[in-house]
């Protein structure tokens, strides 16, 4: 492959840019099979390559191998959703019709967590400490788009608690879990996002969150 010394993109380049974006879904169905290590590597690499405010790469990735570890993470999210679904009141049946994660059927189980090392960065972190949270958000969103593009299915699972998911991958003092990441093949991408698809909720509009001052 080439690289363009200018550093400038062409129209197909910007176009396939912007086509891995609008067609990026939070997976909830796997089709099992196995993600190459070639290909997990390069994904890998592109999270690893997002922005960090003061370049304090504050994440850690665990790949999750053994079926017994897998199968306990799959349990602490099944507790989190019944009392999601008991917070919920008046939407509880409705939520809990909703599949919500596919940690047993992906080919990959990922957990991403925010390093206990973030509090010795000062930069960018005095007055907004919740930046290393955001940089991390944005390695998974390489990551996201980095698997579209791979034609893979990412869904990422939030129903869990921190402390308990870190006890299960015995993560080192003061790293806190934000992320349970199923990746793999699937049979095909929802046309709509899920949520939007199963009538949970609806995106808002670019016009509501666009102000001028």
């Amino acid at each position: 492959m080439t690289v363009d010394a200018s550093g400038t993109f062409d129209d197909s380049e910007r176009a396939a840019v912007y086509r891995v974006i609008a067609e990026r879904r939070d997976m909830r169905h796997f089709a099992g099979g196995v993600v190459d290590p070639a290909v997990l590597r390069r994904l890998l690499e592109a999270a690893n390559s997002a922005p960090s405010v003061g370049l304090m790469v504050p994440w850690r990735f665990v790949r999750v191998v053994s079926p017994d570890v897998r199968e306990r993470v799959a349990e602490l999210v099944a507790v989190e959703r019944d009392r999601t679904a008991e917070a919920l009141d008046g939407r509880a049946a409705e939520f809990l019709r909703l599949k919500v994660e596919g940690i047993r059927e992906c080919a990959e189980l990922l957990v991403v967590s925010v390093t206990g090392e973030r509090d010795q960065h000062v930069f960018g972190r005095r007055t907004m400490p919740h930046m290393d949270l955001a940089s991390v958000a944005c390695a998974i969103q390489n990551l996201w788009l980095a698997a579209r593009a791979e034609n893979l299915g990412m869904g990422w699972v939030s129903l869990f608690e921190p402390a308990e998911l870190a006890g299960v991958l015995d993560l080192p003092p003061g790293d806190e879990p934000v992320a349970v990441l199923c990746l793999g093949p699937v049979d095909r991408f929802y046309d709509r996002p899920m949520l939007q698809e199963q009538q949970w909720a609806e995106p808002r509009a670019l016009e509501e969150l666009l102000e001028e001052r």
